[in-house]
């Protein structure tokens, strides 16, 4: 079916539905968790002059709270989902690369709701032992451990084609599936062709047909998980789609809708000209539209089951991406298009905001033990944000950090401290070769362009109170 035509067919039921609002009930509340891999926080439909057309999100947040200003606490897909399962800093989730899988003495959120009586469901690139390189065929082989009741841990992107080239074989469900359907030779000769100086510059169409593209096979998954459990049961459900991450592989329906599109070019960039750029940025939309799309496609089930009225919503990611700014890509640095995300929460008792509030992303997790009265997790630091949704506060945090391998950051919300980061010649005006701190005013320097530590010497000892002694 035409995505377009699906898209609008799924805005008429779901989306559409006012429910999302009202006073909390009585009973426990459902939770249905959108997790995307590596979406920017200012790639969506509320940042003007920007034609990324997102009508599932954008619905979802007129009826609930949309965070303007939110950042992980690792820019990177295992630290980062390590420390939203713990609900703990980078520093402490001990999940320090991807290179380090999850240590299964650690306790994890999804225990928690799990042992509340929760069906804990997930699907997708949960990411909890990356380095591993084995999910099991059916995408089973440690989920209990971590806490789900049934879950199916495909691989991302990347860690999918090398594991199956290493092997020979599929080791996890989405290549499994492949194999099955007879695209998995095709799947593989196409990301040969973009490999890693390719990986943003391929914009040609995938071989997959829709419905075995990964994040919609991803979101099929999902709703077969939903459907096995019992109306009434309360449950959690977290999508980890593995896109907009790179490459920029879409298929062929998605690369119609975007072709046409104008897009502004990165900041500070020299890397490639603008038609290059612009056909990057076409796909990394066509990628964000389809997960949006099924979002819309999740949202009708739950809706079918007469329990929109009763599930808190969330959409977020583990990380943004640069897209080009600054000549970087991907993810890792700590700018601000790669430490910030969106956030947009709805549900019973949210109040409809636009929220000042400055977030940290594993503060979800304990937004979810909260309003399911479940035991908060050992040395867990996130913070709930009912108080915000539901009107009573609008201050959450005073400051907000990240950190990844070297470097480390704070953010008050208008003044960044970075410490440890090694800039490029030329990035940062006013930097001195032997300068390990950095700070930025994020209000007159949205771009991280000019240090002003020296004229801000107090705002610098007040962040770097809140990180890690230096080692």
């Amino acid at each position: 079916m035409n995505s377009q035509v699906t898209r609008r067919r799924l805005l008429g039921s779901a989306i559409a539905a006012p429910a999302l609002l009202g006073a909390a009930p009585d009973r426990p509340p459902n939770f249905l968790f959108f997790f995307p891999d590596q979406w920017r926080f200012d790639w969506t439909g509320f940042t003007p002059g920007l034609d990324v057309r997102l009508p599932v999100l954008e619905k979802l947040s007129a009826r609930g709270a949309r965070f303007a200003r939110a950042i992980v606490a690792s820019p990177l897909c295992a630290p980062s989902r390590a420390c939203l399962a713990s609900g703990q800093e980078y520093d402490a989730c001990r999940v320090p690369s991807n290179r380090v899988d999850y240590p299964i003495d650690q306790p994890t959120y999804y225990q928690r709701l799990r042992d509340r009586g929760y069906a804990v469901l997930g699907c997708g690139k949960i990411d909890l032992h990356k380095a591993t390189q084995d999910w099991g065929v059916d995408g089973r082989r440690l989920v209990k451990d971590w806490g789900f009741t049934d879950a199916i841990d495909s691989a991302g992107k990347g860690d999918a084609i090398g594991s199956t080239r290493k092997n020979k074989r599929p080791m996890d469900p989405f290549m499994e599936h492949l194999r099955q359907k007879g695209l998995l030779q095709a799947h593989l000769d196409d990301f040969a062709k973009r490999g890693k100086d390719a990986s943003f510059t391929n914009c040609e169409p995938c071989p997959l047909p829709d419905p075995s593209y990964g994040d919609t096979w991803i979101t099929s998954n999902g709703i077969q998980l939903l459907r096995n459990v019992p109306k009434g049961h309360p449950w959690h459900l977290v999508l980890n789609f593995p896109g907009p991450h790179n490459p920029m592989d879409i298929t062929a329906s998605m690369r119609q809708s975007v072709e046409n599109r104008r897009y502004p070019q990165p900041v500070r960039s020299r890397q490639y000209d603008a038609a290059t750029h612009t056909a990057i940025r076409q796909n990394y939309s066509a990628m964000c539209e389809n997960i949006d799309l099924q979002m819309g496609r999740v949202l009708a089930e739950v809706e079918a089951r007469g329990e929109l009225d009763n599930t808190v919503v969330v959409f977020s990611s583990d990380h943004g991406e640069m897209l080009g700014d600054h000549d970087r890509w991907t993810k890792r640095v700590p700018h601000q298009p790669s430490i910030g995300v969106p956030l947009v929460i709805a549900g019973p008792g949210v109040q409809r905001q636009i929220s000042p509030a400055l977030v940290s992303h594993i503060d979800i997790a304990a937004t979810f033990l909260d309003y399911a009265n479940a035991e908060v997790l050992p040395q867990m630091t996130a913070r709930s944000l009912r108080p915000v949704l539901e009107g009573r506060r609008t201050v959450h945090r005073k400051i907000a950090t990240s950190g990844l391998e070297e470097w480390r950051c704070a953010w008050d919300g208008r003044f960044k401290l970075v410490r440890g980061f090694r800039y490029r010649e030329g990035e940062v005006e006013d930097l001195s070769p032997e300068t390990n701190e950095v700070l930025f005013d994020l209000r007159i320097d949205p771009l991280e362009t000019r240090n002003v530590a020296k004229q801000n010497r107090r705002v610098v000892d007040r962040l770097r109170q809140a990180l890690p002694a230096a080692g």
